[in-house]
């Protein structure tokens, strides 16, 4: 594997899950998709986008192709399949060993989840819609496992210092709090702009945190990088606008 353009998860999971996320380099497509671009909704020539999910395959050894999914930043989870199918939902899951479950992000926050003990996996696609629309509680609730029993990986996402957003997120993520103290735990995730009234600095990462502490899950990770500014390993919608999707993918064999 050439893992100068990938990015291990560094999480206790068990010995048999593999996870990963793809970096931007080394990959077959060009301009604002260079190199290794995954996804093929985003303008990137088709054939490169053939290549570089060829090229994933083949360097990661994956037992399957990933259950691709078409995201449309909703609360919908759905289970993965071997099957050649695009699903439309934000985030699949799966019991079964070999089906890889796979998102792509470009400032969105990507989740990774398996169980204590590697027989239960899922990835979640979390923009502020996603997130606040309750993607990651409907995941969580799909899953066989118990909420206690779970690990969570945040990947690479906008970070605290890049995401500037509006009102309609801190409404909307006040509206999907479940308790008192929840909401109490949104309100640390925003801090108002010092130069432009109604406009804050949202941290993604720590929403996640708060709604994952909600349902229950208390083992989570990651959470410490920005697509934003670290320009050479990440693509970012906010900052380029035209570029590729990096992918989040994760089994267990």
């Amino acid at each position: 594997m050439a893992a100068d353009h990938y990015l291990k998860p560094d999480w206790p999971a068990p010995t048999n899950v593999r996870a990963f996320v793809t970096l931007r380099h080394n990959g077959h497509s060009a301009g604002g998709y260079a190199a290794f671009n995954l996804a093929d909704h985003v303008g990137d020539a088709p054939d490169a986008v053939r290549a570089n999910r060829a090229q994933l395959k083949q360097e990661l050894n994956l037992p399957n192709e990933p259950q691709w999914l078409e995201q449309i930043h909703s609360d919908r989870a759905v289970a993965a399949h071997n099957d050649g199918m695009v699903r439309t939902a934000d985030a699949s899951y799966t019991a079964e060993a070999g089906i890889v479950c796979a998102v792509l992000t470009a400032d969105c926050l990507p989740l990774l989840v398996c169980n204590r003990d590697g027989s239960e996996v899922a990835a979640i696609h979390a923009g502020w819609r996603g997130l606040t629309g309750g993607v990651i509680r409907e995941t969580i609730h799909a899953m066989a496992s118990a909420p206690e029993d779970l690990l969570v990986w945040l990947g690479p996402a906008i970070g605290p210092e890049a995401f500037e957003c509006g009102v309609e997120v801190l409404e909307a993520a006040f509206e999907s709090s479940m308790s008192e103290s929840h909401a109490e735990a949104i309100a640390k995730c925003f801090v108002p702009h010092s130069k432009k009234p109604l406009h804050f600095l949202a941290d993604i990462y720590a929403l996640g945190r708060a709604e994952l502490a909600e349902l229950g899950v208390a083992q989570v990770f990651g959470g410490d990088r920005c697509t934003v500014t670290e320009a050479s390993e990440f693509f970012s919608y906010r900052r380029d606008k035209d570029t590729g999707r990096m992918a989040s993918l994760i089994w267990f064999e």
